[in-house]
């Protein structure tokens, strides 16, 4: 400890100096600060009761994410903030009210916060011209807009007329949530306004419990409807699918009875496959996103902790009788898809399969043919080869003639008539000697 300056601290017991000069952030993995920063979005600043809340979720396109950054950006830069450029959440003051910019993959939300006692719980012009101001320049399409009104503990419950003056009273959901601190109300339809509405009694909430609760319940029907957004389209393509379904047991019919050409059925069923294929492309997205929201629906759904109120439906029951068949249909369609590809695939092997077994027969009968061709070609080949003895033979005793007739005292007749067998015997043999080398 000698070597340690005396105003250095001491080292207690499981604490660790860091080393002089060292900077950890020069160490840090590129993605660091973003997943640090993922931990933290997504939430609600605290608030407490009484509030009032005003929620809208836009449908971003393709190019709507860079224009809902640009938006902020310009309502952040009045507030003199900034907003960095891939940003996915941000507070914004706002005069009397907090905005809050939350970006997902598909949409955006913004949210108003305006703490203190109300007289009307869902008066829209208690945010205007706040509102107004952001609304005018948000991009993409309402997907959702929800007023949220939370009443303080100790506030009178409402009264049968005023909920029938907010809600429709034979679809109101009321239940408690997170072990009874808490009652939800709304009916969850559209009024003449474009919203929502969800009235919160505080029974007892404490801390971030509040924004946590909203934070649950709001992502609960956002998500519910972005899975949603299926449903329409696995309504619309169903009776292209079943088109296709009942073209593909014909196809398969005839594939087993062979009552037409098997490249005419080929080319069907590749452009049956490939309609498959198309509609597989244009809704598989779409249909995976369904049960992606779907499930983060119903983790949102466990985690608001349900208990019943005698007399009304809860938001599980709501949400289940309404979310699930619509989630069961999604599913059902692209099990329809996937089975009608590998039907259609299996189709076009067995179809392929028999065609192969056609072609390998017609090279069968094909190489029959050559060699028979070839054997034919073999006895002409020795014909020729017969025929070419003779013609040698001819041609050298034809010169051979020539030196018997010079010579005298021989019966050229005879000399010539011997020389024949001899000639022909040499170039047979010659012939056949050359043959054989060749074969070998």
């Amino acid at each position: 400890m000698a070597d340690v300056p005396d105003h250095e601290p001491a080292l207690t017991e499981g604490s660790v100096r860091a080393p002089r000069g060292a900077n950890i952030g020069t160490r840090s993995h590129p993605l660091r600060a973003s997943l640090s920063a993922e931990m933290h979005v997504r939430r609600l600043p605290r608030f407490s009761a009484p509030a009032r809340l005003m929620q809208v979720v836009t449908l971003l396109g393709e190019a709507g994410a860079a224009e809902s950054w640009r938006h902020i950006s310009d309502l952040a830069a009045r507030a003199g903030l900034t907003i960095a450029e891939r940003a996915k959440y941000a507070v914004v003051p706002l005069p009397g009210a907090t905005l809050v910019w939350e970006r997902h993959t598909e949409f955006a939300s913004y949210t108003f916060i305006r703490e203190g006692a109300f007289g009307a719980p869902f008066d829209p012009l208690h945010f205007a011209p706040l509102s107004e101001d952001v609304l005018a320049g948000m991009p993409g399409d309402v997907i959702r807009a929800t007023q949220i009104a939370v009443q303080p503990p100790g506030a009178p419950p409402p009264l049968d007329a005023e909920l029938d003056q907010w809600f429709t009273r034979d679809a109101l959901v009321v239940c408690d949530v997170v072990g009874g601190k808490a009652r939800l109300m709304s009916d969850f339809r559209l009024h003449a306004d474009g919203f929502g509405r969800l009235l919160i009694r505080d029974l007892g909430l404490q801390g971030d419990e509040p924004s946590q609760l909203v934070t649950r319940i709001q992502e609960l029907g956002n998500y519910r409807n972005m899975a949603l957004l299926g449903l329409p389209i696995a309504q619309e393509t169903t009776p292209e699918l079943t088109k296709l379904e009942q073209r593909l047991a014909m196809l398969t019919h005839d594939v087993s009875e062979r009552r037409s050409e098997d490249d005419a059925l080929l080319d069907e069923l590749t452009f049956l496959s490939a309609e498959l294929a198309r509609l597989s492309a244009a809704t598989r997205y779409r249909m995976s996103a369904t049960r992606a929201y779907a499930q983060l629906s119903i983790e949102r759904l466990h985690a608001l902790d349900l208990a019943p109120v005698r007399g009304f439906q809860t938001l599980g029951d709501f949400t289940e009788r309404r979310l699930m068949p619509a989630v069961r249909t999604c599913d059902s369609f692209s099990a329809r898809i996937e089975d009608l590809q590998q039907r259609a695939a299996w189709a076009s092997a067995l179809l392929r399969t028999r065609i192969d077994i056609a072609l390998a027969k017609q090279n069968r009968d094909l190489l029959e043919s050559m060699d028979k061709r070839t054997q034919l070609q073999l006895r002409l080949q020795q014909t020729v080869e017969g025929l070419s003895v003779v013609a040698i033979s001819y041609y050298l005793i034809g010169l051979i003639a020539y030196p018997i007739k010079a010579t005298p005292g021989i019966n050229h007749e005879i000399g010539i008539a011997v020389a024949v067998p001899i000639v022909v015997l040499v170039v047979a043999l010659f012939v056949n000697r050359m043959r054989r080398h060749l074969s070998e």
